[in-house]
Formats: C-alpha cells, sequence, structure tokens
C-alpha cells in the first residue's frame, strides 16, 4: 500500500503504528480526527512530500525513491535526521535502559548476567552517542555549507579549503555500522541469556532492540542513498566552477 496526501493520517498509523515515531519527528501530535496527510502536514507546517517519502520509506521496505529523495534540500534532510538522533536519545535508549533496569530490580538469581547485559548497552548507547555526535557536529554543518556554496553559483575559497580537509567520501568510509552490536546484544539475550523471571520484561526488550535496529538502518539509508550522493554531485560542481575561475 503507498500512501498518498489524501489518506487519512490515522489509516497510517493503523496501517504501520511504527509511523508513530515519524509522525513525532515531524513534529505531529495525535488528536487530528479524520484530517487526510495533507491536510495535517500544511497544520504543522511540514513538506507533505518529503512526509509521503519517509512514510512510506518506513511502511515498505521495498520503497525507496532515492531520485526523488534527492530533490529536496540538504537542509530538510539533515533536520530529519536531526530529530532522528533526538528520538533515538530522548526517547529510545531511556526505554531501553528503563526495561533493563527493571530486569536487574525483578532478577534474583541471574542478577549478574544482567547487569552484564547493562554495561554491554552502556557501552553501545555511548558509540550511539559518538556516532551521532560526529554527524552533528562535522557531517551536518558541513553538508550544509556545500550546499550554501552550491546555490550560491560562485566559487568560494572558503569552502574549497573546506573540501581540501574534509570531503563525503570520509564521511562515507567512516561511517560506522551502529547496527551490528544491537545484532551482538540480542544474540546475547536470545542464545546465552538464562530466562529471567519475569519473560514479559525479556520479550519487551528484543522488541524494542528490534524496532531500535530497523530504525537505525532506515536512518543509514537515508545518509548513504540520499545525502552522500547528491553532496558528492554539489561537490563536482563546485570544483569544476573553481577550476574555471
Amino acid at each position: 500500500m503507498i500512501i498518498t496526501k489524501n489518506i487519512k493520517m490515522a489509516d497510517v498509523i493503523h496501517t504501520n503504528y511504527f509511523t508513530l515515531s515519524v509522525l513525532n519527528r515531524f513534529g505531529i501530535e495525535l488528536g487530528f480526527g479524520d484530517k487526510s496527510v495533507d491536510e495535517v502536514c500544511k497544520k504543522n507546517n511540514v513538506d507533505v512530500d518529503f512526509f509521503l517519502e519517509i512514510v512510506n520509506a518506513f511502511v515498505d521496505k521495498d520503497y525507496f525513491p532515492k531520485k526523488h529523495l534527492q530533490t529536496f534540500s540538504v537542509k530538510l534532510i539533515t533536520d530529519y535526521l536531526q530529530k532522528t538522533h533526538d528520538y533515538y536519545h530522548k526517547l529510545k535508549v531511556p526505554e531501553i535502559e528503563n526495561l533493563i533496569e527493571e530486569m536487574v530490580d525483578s532478577c534474583y538469581t541471574q542478577k549478574e548476567n544482567i547487569v552484564l547485559l547493562k554495561k554491554f548497552f552502556n557501552d553501545y548507547k555511548q558509540e550511539l552517542l559518538n556516532h551521532t555526535h560526529r554527524e552533528e557536529k562535522i557531517v551536518f554543518p558541513y553538508t550544509l555549507a556545500i550546499e550554501k556554496a552550491y546555490n550560491s553559483e560562485e566559487s568560494d575559497n572558503s569552502v574549497i579549503e573546506l573540501m581540501e580537509t574534509y570531503s563525503i567520501e570520509i564521511f562515507q568510509n567512516e561511517h560506522d555500522n551502529i547496527e551490528e552490536k544491537l545484532l551482538d546484544l540480542r544474540n546475547i539475550i536470545i542464545k546465552y541469556l538464562p530466562q529471567p523471571k519475569n519473560s514479559r520484561l525479556c520479550n519487551k526488550l528484543l522488541y524494542e532492540l528490534f524496532n531500535l535496529e530497523q530504525d537505525i538502518n532506515d536512518h543509514s539509508r537515508i545518509e548513504e542513498k540520499v545525502l552522500v550522493p547528491k553532496i558528492r554531485e554539489m561537490e563536482k560542481i563546485i570544483t569544476k566552477r573553481f577550476a574555471k575561475k
């Protein structure tokens, strides 16, 4: 099912409740009644075309119109990626931490194993924080500077100097796979962790880890399939302009 702007926003959530996290990132709150996607987006000052591309990519893993996504501005893309970082750090990671803490508190016979699980996730949390911090402090400012220079149609020496010290190619080569450790964590729980007294907590924790991994995969796809090629093309054009100067 392809979500269009005329579909009711409520039906988008009924189609796939994972889209709730997408609405959150766009600042769209529940309580929109029977309004359509278009109506809700306009009310919240959200670019409806961009929203549709993102939400369809979430609903259908085979749907990924990178050519269309590349028509949107770098600022729009990086703003969304930034909101995704906020979603991880302010909502998803604390939720998982709370579940692990509940397991520690409710476990008597396997407490040492749960504590080790907690340490493993804390290490992952720091790795995720380092990853997103690097993007926010280095990658996003760089991509915005490239877009500004590209749109100005002038050869800015400061941007050329910036490109000599950094490039989107460097980001792509350094772009670590932060999903792998989540897979390791899930395997520890599924294969080796003795079943805690409260199995409900363990199952819920696994569900949240699967959810986070899927979300991070979607996040990485936008960076690698949309942002990187878009900036690479801009870099080439800026370099050609400078060569003609």
